[in-house]
């Protein structure tokens, strides 16, 4: 879905930089976006969001290179059967689809700023409404699950949204969640082993598109409809409730807490 966002964007040339975590993979999709979108505005960088020192080495070098921001895409995500962890030790699904954009995001902030009017998008799910945040045991090392685990990142997803719509306010950067719907990607293959591709490609048909799926996300990048709209989740380019615990001040504000202490920002 991440390079059917890139294609759209880059088709209105916009400057695009295409953070991917592997070499490889990420030159390929690097060279079907220019190809698809015919820009030549196309930029790829490397990071695992999976690594705390990763992120912090990518954002030093991006700001180096650029002082503003003007747009935000937090779309990365895993979800894989079993448990793994990520090079610092924390549950993958939180660390990646959560911690690892709250790190990049916050330390992004200042370019965001820079660039202002600018937007954050984060890529959410509906599975959000079937989660919680296990503070007791947040990496889950007891009665893991994996829809367990995916369910507590995307509950996270919102949960920072919101938090960071109402600390950003009066600013000129809003922060918007979203749920894509059910997309056919290979966000569920273990890319080391190939554990679940026959399973993906059997409920392929019955779901949409990578590029339908990428519309709401391009819908809140562009449309003046969502300018100064923030700390809003949306479904089909519209703005929908989440669940009653997304709304929660208080598990907000101790997720954020949590989150600061785990990724170092607290220091």
């Amino acid at each position: 879905m991440g390079k059917a966002i890139a294609v759209a964007l880059a088709k209105e040339d916009i400057h695009i930089i295409m953070l991917c975590r592997d070499q490889k993979r990420g030159e390929e999709a690097f060279n079907e976006v220019q190809t698809l979108s015919g820009s030549t505005k196309v930029e790829l960088m490397l990071c695992d969001l999976g690594s705390l020192s990763e992120i912090r080495r990518f954002c030093e070098e991006f700001k180096k290179r650029y002082g503003a921001l003007q747009l935000l895409i937090n779309n990365a995500g895993v979800i894989l059967p079993g448990r793994h962890i990520t090079r610092d030790g924390y549950e993958l699904q939180f660390g990646v689809n959560h911690l690892g954009h709250f790190l990049l995001t916050n330390l992004l902030l200042e370019t965001l700023k820079n660039g202002a009017p600018a937007r954050i998008i984060n890529v959410a799910s509906g599975a959000h409404k079937i989660g919680r945040i296990h503070f007791d045991d947040i990496h889950l090392r007891h009665n893991y699950t994996v829809w367990r685990a995916y369910a507590q990142s995307k509950l996270a997803n919102i949960l920072f949204t919101y938090e960071l719509a109402r600390r950003l306010e009066g600013t000129q950067v809003t922060v918007n969640c979203l749920h894509p719907g059910a997309v056919a990607t290979n966000m569920g293959i273990n890319r080391d082993t190939g554990f679940g591709r026959t399973i993906t490609r059997i409920l392929k048909p019955f779901f949409q598109s990578p590029e339908k799926g990428a519309e709401t996300t391009v819908y809140l990048a562009l449309s003046p409809e969502v300018e100064g709209v923030t700390g809003k989740y949306f479904y089909r380019k519209r703005p929908v409730s989440s669940s009653h615990e997304s709304y929660s001040l208080e598990t907000a504000k101790q997720l954020w807490c949590l989150s600061e202490e785990l990724t170092g920002l607290s220091e």
